[in-house]
């Protein structure tokens, strides 16, 4: 896969769908990497350009010493769309991807066709606060293996894992890729998030997307007191799904998506 260079790293991202189509792109979560939006390619490329690629010190993108900050992963993005020449785009982002899509949908909005934040949440509560410092403490002594399991463990729900022991080896296989630098240094810039007040300043159309038995990461309630947060904007929970729920319900997301977005206007 190609690597552009943004600043001060190599950022290795991967594109489909014809040429001249408009933009939706694809920024992902704590330990996950591009592969993750491998199973929407088909749905969603006939008639739009995708852009995936690797968070810095994610996947196969290089990774530079924490902390990070939350401007920071937003520079990365525009840095990306800078080398390729992307004006606009719709942002996709899951997880921590969902929490920088929301700040560069702030700070750049004139950059967004669309914005659709995915199992995230705008503040770290106590609750979601205190799953942090364990983890930082095992990545730290342990390595990114150190994490692994209890990562995966807490994507997705018991049924789930034990049905689809296939689809879950490419999960851990994915998350011992990070980089710990880069795991430290986006948690560092993921507890930094307070876009809660902001969000009724977000004016381009907005999808937020949950998983309905996600119960910690980003559960409905707190993603529907997002969307009502934001104007004219819409919340949709997938059925059968834990946190990282475009994994466990790819169709159920592929479905909201190319609804929410329509037909491209050429």
């Amino acid at each position: 896969m190609p690597i552009a260079r943004v600043g001060d790293i190599g950022l290795n991202y991967r594109i489909d769908g014809p040429d001249g189509a408009p933009w939706i792109t694809f920024t992902t979560g704590m330990t996950n990497d591009l592969t993750m939006w491998d199973p929407h390619v088909e749905a969603l490329s006939a008639n739009r350009r995708l852009l995936r690629f690797d968070s810095r010190g994610h996947g196969g993108s290089e990774a530079t010493p924490p902390p990070y900050s939350l401007d920071m992963l937003i520079g990365d993005i525009l840095g990306l769309w800078g080398a390729l020449g992307i004006e606009r785009s719709t942002l996709v982002g899951i997880g921590l991807g969902g929490v920088v899509a929301i700040g560069l949908a702030l700070e750049h909005g004139d950059r967004l066709d669309a914005l659709v934040p995915v199992a995230c949440r705008s503040e770290p509560v106590p609750q979601y606060r205190a799953i942090w410092p364990p983890m930082i403490e095992r990545a730290r002594a342990g390595g990114i293996e150190a994490i692994a399991d209890t990562t995966a463990e807490r994507w997705f729900p018991e049924a789930f894992r034990a049905a689809n022991p296939e689809v879950m080896e490419k999960i851990r296989a994915m998350i011992v890729k990070t980089s710990v630098d880069g795991y430290l240094g986006c948690i560092a810039a993921l507890l930094t998030m307070d876009y809660t007040a902001g969000l009724p300043g977000i004016d381009v159309p907005t999808l937020l997307v949950s998983g309905a038995e996600d119960r910690v990461g980003a559960p409905p309630e707190v993603m529907q007191g997002m969307a009502d947060a934001i104007p004219g904007a819409r919340h949709v929970s997938l059925p059968a799904a834990g946190h990282i729920c475009t994994v466990a319900n790819p169709g159920a997301f592929d479905e909201a998506l190319t609804r929410f977005l329509g037909e491209p206007k050429g």
